[in-house]
């Protein structure tokens, strides 16, 4: 990180990091084995044998409950139809909630999808208890419920709930999300689109806000969502058995932002560093991003894919166990470098909600160290459109003249200064070039001396170089017809060790 804000300090406008999509699995602990579910029907509510109608009867009731309370609020419930976006579908109903500034459930989808659930069957045999039968737990396909709803301190969020028994639940939010909420209770203005802040007002405020985000705040918030639209249980249950939720992170998204100017040309340097970096990226250099030890007894692969090549748009990706390492550039000016988890023991972690700021530390080392990387492949020089235009020919008359050929690292440089530096030539010394140029890139005199090869001491006792300690640049003015036109072109002379000596040949228009 470092390096990237050493090689584009003056480029860059604000740089952040944070959450940015979460999964989180809710379940209930005494519910999710066969066993547990025989002490609740059996003990608890007298109910045996456990048929199949035993435990479909729990899924009737909470559809109808689950129907009625769209009824009763006037959420409509639509069907998840294949090939239809439902960001798409969702769209119209949040911006008419975000216009009423009200909070609450604002849609709802049905999907047929796979789950986990428990089945009750005979025994193959015959048992000395006639109403034995097997519980066992296995995947079937039933019916979800999802719940979009926009909650006042995380924003908009998703909700996912299984009809049949354990009731699982699912949830679905984005850390852009709350750190917009915290900024507009603070008054912070600030630019955002879709989940990218492009620019604030207050960077500092931005990166506390996306500080806050913990897991008691998720924690709370999903409680109170669950309570409400999860399937219910009465007192005497909880009396009974702990019915208390737990929460594990399924997947989450830890992304740096990094916001330049408008005028910087991030999206070819960007290509060009994906070429680059794709050839770099190693077994040993995936690993050291990750964090992680090469042995014979890591499982999964270590590689690197450049994606997107067709659409113009690169996406460098680095895969290490379940890991899973982006970067790509969009909107011209933002850059991002993101690590998704879908494992946490790949980071030594347990999947709990409350390692989620341990997962934090972890992931910002990451990123960090991605940045590094990248940082060393965006250290590169593109031939820019200005300096291509310079390299052709100039035509005078019947005459051509050959332009500037910009292929050298040290005479990229010296034009990217000429160019920065101003208007005026008239009056430029080699030493104030070769100082300007020491500024501008960050190096030492001791590595970038104003001879790349001292002259050889025939050369410096000659009668040509005695008296010679200034060269100096001129821009004069040539005017024919009312108009002004100048042509730069090098002179061979051995002077352009130093910052060179430009002749000037003028040419009407």
């Amino acid at each position: 990180m470092e390096t990237f804000a050493k090689l584009f300090a003056r480029f860059l406008v604000f740089v952040y990091h944070c959450f940015d999509r979460i999964v989180i699995q809710g379940y209930l602990p005494l519910l999710t084995r066969p066993e547990h579910i025989v002490h609740f029907f059996r003990d608890v509510h007298g109910l045996y044998p456990i048929t199949p109608q035993v435990l479909a009867k729990r899924t009737l009731e909470y559809r109808g409950w689950v129907e009625g309370y769209a009824r009763n609020h006037n959420i409509p419930i639509m069907k998840a139809e294949k090939g239809v976006s439902k960001e798409d579908a969702l769209r119209p109903h949040l911006q008419r909630m975000e216009r009423r500034q009200q909070h609450g459930v604002y849609c709802m989808f049905t999907s047929m999808e796979m789950g986990s659930t428990f089945t009750s069957k005979l025994p193959k045999y015959p048992t000395h208890d006639p109403d034995y039968r097997i519980i066992r737990r296995v995947p079937s396909r039933y019916l979800h419920y999802y719940f979009y709803i926009r909650d006042p301190v995380i924003g908009p969020l998703a909700m996912c709930v299984g009809t049949y028994l354990p009731f699982q639940t699912t949830y679905y939010l984005n850390g852009h999300n709350f750190i917009e909420i915290q900024l507009r209770r603070q008054g912070v203005a600030f630019r955002k689109d879709d989940n990218a802040f492009l620019a604030t007002a207050d960077p500092q405020a931005l990166q506390a806000a996306a500080d806050k985000l913990s897991a008691d705040i998720i924690e709370k918030r999903l409680n109170y969502w669950s309570w409400l639209l999860a399937p219910k249980f009465s007192e005497k249950d909880r009396k009974a058995v702990n019915l208390r939720r737990d929460y594990s992170i399924n997947q989450i998204e830890y992304c740096r932002n990094f916001v330049f100017k408008r005028h910087f040309p991030i999206h070819k340097i960007f290509e060009h560093s994906c070429e680059m970096g794709l050839f770099r990226l190693a077994a040993d250099m995936v690993a050291y991003i990750f964090g992680v030890r090469i042995s014979k007894r890591l499982r999964g692969k270590l590689h690197s894919v450049l994606e997107k090549l067709d659409h113009g748009h690169h996406v460098l990706r680095i895969y290490c166990k379940n890991l899973v390492g982006r970067m790509y550039e969009k909107f011209n000016t933002f850059l991002r470098a993101e690590v998704c988890v879908n494992r946490m023991k790949d980071l030594g972690l347990n999947k709990g909600l409350k390692n989620l700021e341990c997962l934090r530390q972890k992931l910002v080392a990451i990123t960090d160290r991605f940045a590094g990387f990248e940082a060393q492949s965006l250290n590169v020089h593109v031939d820019f459109p200005l300096f291509q235009r310079m390299a052709l020919p100039v035509t005078s008359g019947k005459t051509k003249v050959a332009g500037i050929k910009i292929h050298d690292t040290r005479m990229l440089r010296l034009m990217e200064v000429l160019l920065h530096g101003g208007t005026q030539l008239n009056g430029w010394r080699s030493a104030d070039i070769h100082q300007a140029i020491l500024t501008a890139f960050g190096l030492s005199s001791a590595a970038y001396t104003p001879h790349p090869t001292p002259l050889r001491p025939s050369e410096a006792e000659s009668p040509r170089h005695a008296g010679t300690y200034r060269t100096s640049l001129l821009l004069p003015s040539h005017r024919r017809g009312g108009q002004s036109c100048t042509h730069v072109h090098p002179v061979p002379q051995t002077d352009l060790r130093t910052a060179g000596q430009l002749a000037v040949s003028p040419s009407a228009r």
